[in-house]
């Protein structure tokens, strides 16, 4: 037996975490009982509803889509103002949803699945999986506010762990500059604060790898199925940052 939102997850309905919010919800039903109660443990020969939806007795197969996002897209499986979401480009059958989120102006590399487990790990920044991002910010860095990036700073009234950060161009005439940010945090508008808590704003901002994977070879708008190896890859790296 399982814990209720470890199968959940696993049935490729969501991920764990969407699964723990679910039930405390009381959105889950087993065996005719509404479930509020994080520790419910459940077999094969369980009845489980989800928001009304029968979860089927095996596993989906999984599936893994890395999508270079265009801007004016809402990271979410749908979204309640009618706007396009990254699963509205995704061509599949499978119900799936994005690892983590990007902003609605921001672009880049994002990762889709239905995959719960996965997901999960993933996004959990103990397993401090790096995400590298392109700002473009009005003003000119110096070694000062890099420095202060790198090694924290607050926002929220918490500070960032460290980060790498490296300045990549500077546009004189224009007063702006290119700065590369890696964190392996995943914070709520982490960059943009990051940037305003060094006294500037981010004008544009692209994420543009996650660990090793990057957008080579995809435009705004395309996708890719992640290979099988890069999918063991990935479950190999979150292994050994556990080891860590």
């Amino acid at each position: 037996m399982d814990r209720l939102q470890k199968v959940i997850a696993a049935s490729g309905y969501c991920s764990r975490r969407k699964a723990e919010e679910l039930i405390k919800q009381g959105k889950v039903i087993v065996n005719d009982e509404v479930i509020t109660d994080m520790g419910v443990k459940v077999s094969s020969k369980d009845q489980i509803i989800v928001e009304g939806n029968v979860l089927g007795d095996k596993a989906e197969t999984k599936v893994y889509y890395l999508l270079n996002k265009p801007r004016e897209v809402i990271s979410a499986a749908k979204d309640d103002k009618g706007r396009k979401t990254v699963v509205d480009i995704i061509e599949t059958d499978k119900r799936i949803y994005p690892i983590g989120r990007l902003d609605y102006d921001t672009t880049g590399i994002i990762i889709l699945t239905n995959d719960g487990e996965f997901a999960n790990e993933l996004m959990h920044p103990k397993h401090k999986i790096d995400k590298t991002y392109i700002a473009k910010v009005n003003g000119i860095l110096t070694g000062t506010e890099i420095n202060k990036l790198k090694y924290g700073v607050i926002i929220d009234n918490k500070k960032t762990a460290p980060a790498k950060v490296k300045l990549r161009k500077v546009d004189k005439t224009n007063h702006t500059s290119m700065v590369e940010i890696t964190i392996h945090e995943g914070r709520n508008h982490q960059i943009k604060k990051m940037i305003e808590a060094v006294g500037f704003e981010v004008l544009k901002l692209k994420r543009e790898k996650i660990a090793f994977l990057t957008l080579d070879g995809l435009q705004s708008g395309e996708y890719r199925v992640l290979s099988k190896k890069e999918v063991s890859l990935l479950h190999e790296l979150v292994a050994n940052k556990k080891d860590n």
